[in-house]
């Protein structure tokens, strides 16, 4: 049945005029527009949700498997049968699908092979699935190696600067860190820095497990044998590890793409394997060097220590290949009716570890609930004005790549068309609602939050979300998934969102059984999402004026740059600021207030010039752009982003104003004032563009 958590009436309207103000919307489009979001609010049928997930996540399905095919033709039909224009773009990347060989063995004191792999649990009938994998990682090194061990905390950065300045010898050592506080590739690139042989990875009951509540089965948390999966690839770019900055496009294929050699590819050479805490345990807790600080001690039931000793050995092995496989995004297209050439794209992956339920399948199949409610619409003549695409991304897991390949594929095209990606990579993994944005995009989440019903409660999701705070907190995109290269490569406004809570990540429990029990038991948070994140794509597919929310431009870069100089005062006392950043950010302030100004006037009495609005929104979708600098970051060109960028050094943080961060965390003062000028001129660049907009929004009667 259809589920109908929000009716829209005339008395809960907010005002015209602040509709219009705030969406873009003219006056003489309003009634329509909120019609179409009443109908389409209405279509979305909650039920459909749990449907689409118990059929992706039937099976194992990595990428590069046959299990995996069923799931992309399950998508394409859905999309097909909603009325999408879909298509499959089809891509040869290079990775590792498969475990290969691995083993790991405490060889002295004692002797004894360690579990890789997820007990089988009777009240899980997924666990005990014969296809499911061994833990592995993906772009480990190949190897052979035995050795003593260093426990290396969560393997950061800071951590093994820390094991260097208290002089504990790891050339030749194997290092056993715990998952946390850093993307994991980071955690095999510094212990192969430091001359360490191996790595055992581990998720520590601290951070999930007994000491948090209720392990699996009785409890969200992990169990001694689950494992987290996934990449360990930390190149200095994003994507298929041949093909940098062009698409790997197949190769039996017309046209050929030049691919690198892999073995002059800067891979981990380093063997490395995730084991679950009961296994970590057993070489933890025979570990007899000095004790770990304090801030480093987890939660297993003994005192954890920094070195293992002479007389505890472990051996490390693994056999991984990585070779050619066939990566497919799907892409739906609901063709506008006016703008079809401008085009507001929503995406997730659907390749998985093991069953997905979570991640990534829970964002796949809101999407495809969102896809058939809007589909309802289409059918019946309610289009969106400007087009609205689904991504469904292959190859994620191994380092973003599907998506990435696409967007270095259709770069130009994407740059000039795209008015925002939105990601929804485990788009509803449990019941807390959560956004990260660009400033551009963060109003019309806050805004679409007030008006859907959070599921199994009377409030808003607003209500929900920000608690006791005037408004919610909205975090920044770091890195870990498909938005990167939109975002971070060629400039498009993006967005990542959805609900979540504790999971089976990456481990072979997630699955439909652990979802039904712990992420959302009723099944509602999946049509709940996809009314939101809907209400957030329609109003941008069919606002008169793109709805950016272009002041926050300046709002957000003011705080961003004080934070910026109390960074760098840090390496150096005496820096007094950034001269030209803070000129050009006078100038943006005051372009920015001219033309909300402008527009404030032009929709509301509108008198916005009807040959105008298609200059205004290119313009509008061009703004970005002015972040993107071709000569990129100094630590890895591709990424083109001077706003912002996944921090090179943890893989998973957000950095805004990377080119400043990166100095920083080099302690590096000799291009400051190359910043300076880049960032200032990037800023001006902007400010020139709002200016034009401006102009452009004067005052003439719509003819």
């Amino acid at each position: 049945m259809k589920h109908q958590l929000l009716t829209l009436t005339a008395a809960s309207l907010f005002s015209f005029q602040a509709f219009a103000q705030q969406d873009g919307f003219l006056p003489s489009q309003f009634a329509e527009q909120k019609k179409f979001e009443l109908d389409f609010l209405n279509a979305v049928n909650y039920d459909r949700f749990k449907v689409h997930l118990t059929e992706l996540t039937k099976n194992p399905h990595i990428a590069g498997t046959p299990e995996n095919e069923l799931v992309k033709d399950y998508m394409v039909k859905t999309m097909s049968d909603a009325g999408m224009e879909v298509k499959v773009w089809p891509y040869d990347v290079y990775l590792p699908n498969h475990p290969g060989k691995s083993e790991l063995q405490i060889i002295s004191p004692v002797q004894m092979t360690l579990s890789q792999k997820e007990g089988a649990l009777p009240e899980d009938p997924f666990s005990a699935d014969p296809r499911l994998h061994l833990g592995f990682n993906a772009f480990s090194g190949s190897g052979d190696v035995t050795g003593e061990v260093v426990y290396v905390n969560y393997g950061t950065r800071e951590d093994f600067m820390k094991l260097a300045e208290m002089g504990v010898p790891l050339a030749g050592k194997i290092a056993v860190a715990r998952y946390g506080g850093n993307f994991r590739g980071y955690k095999a690139k510094y212990a192969e820095q430091y001359g360490m042989i191996g790595l055992v990875v581990y998720t520590d009951p601290k951070d999930s497990g007994f000491t948090r509540g209720e392990v699996y089965p009785k409890g969200p948390f992990f169990n001694e044998t689950t494992i987290q999966r996934g990449s360990m690839l930390t190149l200095d770019f994003t994507g298929d590890p041949l093909t940098p900055n062009r698409p790997a496009l197949p190769l039996d294929g017309p046209k050929k793409i030049k691919r690198d050699d892999p073995a002059e590819v800067d891979f981990h050479t380093i063997p490395v394997t995730p084991i679950g805490y009961g296994a970590a345990k057993e070489i933890l807790s025979r570990m007899t060097g000095s004790e770990a600080p304090e801030a480093w001690q987890g939660g297993l039931p003994f005192k954890y220590r920094i070195t293992g000793g002479e007389d505890l050995k472990v051996r490390v092995m693994v056999d991984q290949k990585p070779d050619f496989i066939r990566a497919n995004n799907v892409i739906g297209t609901f063709v506008g009716k006016d703008h079809p050439d401008e085009w507001i794209i929503m995406g997730s992956h659907y390749d998985a570890w093991s069953f997905g339920a979570t991640d990534p399948n829970s964002g796949t199949a809101m999407l495809l609930t969102f896809a058939e409610a809007l589909g309802d619409l289409y059918k019946k003549g309610q289009k969106p004005s400007r087009s609205i695409l689904i991504g469904h991304w292959d190859a994620e897991e191994q380092g973003v790549i599907g998506s990435t390949e696409w967007v270095e594929h259709l770069k130009k095209e994407l740059g000039a068309k795209t008015v925002s990606y939105m990601n929804f990579d485990g788009g509803v993994s449990g019941r807390n609602f959560g956004a990260s944005a660009a400033p551009t995009l963060k109003k019309l989440i806050i805004d679409a939050s007030k008006e859907v019903t959070y599921p199994d409660s009377a409030k808003t999701v607003f209500e929900v979300w920000a608690g006791k705070n005037s408004e919610p907190g909205i975090g920044n995109l770091g890195g870990g998934s498909d938005h990167i290269a939109f975002y971070m490569h060629v400039g498009i406004p993006s967005l990542s969102g959805g609900s979540g809570g504790p999971t089976a990540y990456h481990s072979n429990y997630d699955n439909l059984y652990y979802y039904s029990k712990f992420s959302d038991p009723s099944f509602k948070m999946g049509g709940a999402v996809a009314q939101l994140f809907g209400l957030v794509a329609i109003r941008q597919a069919n606002a008169a004026i793109i709805p950016y929310d272009v002041p926050r431009y300046a709002k957000d870069l003011k705080g961003h740059f004080e934070q910026a100089v109390k960074n760098v005062k840090t390496i150096d006392p005496n820096f007094t600021g950034f001269d030209q950043v803070e000129a050009a950010l006078k100038k943006l302030e005051a372009s920015s207030v001219a033309y909300q100004k402008n527009l404030h006037q032009s929709i509301s009495e509108e008198t916005v010039h009807s040959s105008h609005l298609k200059k205004i929104n290119t313009g509008l979708i061009g703004l970005e752009k002015s972040w993107i600098d071709p000569k990129g970051m100094y630590y890895g060109e591709w990424y083109k982003s001077l706003y912002v960028c996944n921090d090179p050094f943890s893989g998973y943080a957000s950095w805004i104003l990377p080119g400043i961060q990166y100095e920083v965390a080099i302690k590096n003062t000799a291009r400051l004032e190359e910043w300076d000028t880049r960032y200032a001129k990037a800023i001006l660049d902007l400010s020139k563009k709002i200016d034009k907009l401006t102009k452009l929004l004067e005052p003439k009667r719509v003819r």
